[in-house]
């Protein structure tokens, strides 16, 4: 099964696989805000440590398999591998897309 995913989402799941957090700007806005373990992020340098950090202590994968659109936000439904315990996990990623790019992401 094949998701559609809008482009910046797609790009932030390809960005996170890979541990290429300098492309952080390719699909968040300047301004974006990412809450993640109870903590939040805002703006680009700040989520690109955030991606980096996380990358390095967890060696997660995202695997997408759900997507869908609800109340004005985008969900996507995941499975997180990594060196985590518990791992893998299912979480919902919350997106809020304009303009082409993530203004705010919400994971839990």
């Amino acid at each position: 099964m094949s998701l559609q995913l809008p482009p910046p989402v797609e790009r932030y799941i390809q960005i996170a696989n890979s541990g290429a957090p300098e492309a952080v700007p390719e699909c968040f806005a300047s301004d974006a805000i990412v809450r993640d373990e109870g903590e939040t992020y805002e703006g680009v340098a700040a989520i690109a440590d955030w991606m980096a950090a996380t990358k390095k202590k967890y060696g997660h994968t995202i695997t997408p398999l759900e997507f869908a659109g609800r109340d004005g936000e985008s969900v996507l439904k995941a499975r997180l591998a990594g060196s985590f315990p518990g791992s893998p996990v299912m979480l919902n990623f919350r997106f809020v897309l304009a303009d082409g790019q993530i203004r705010s992401l919400v994971i839990g």
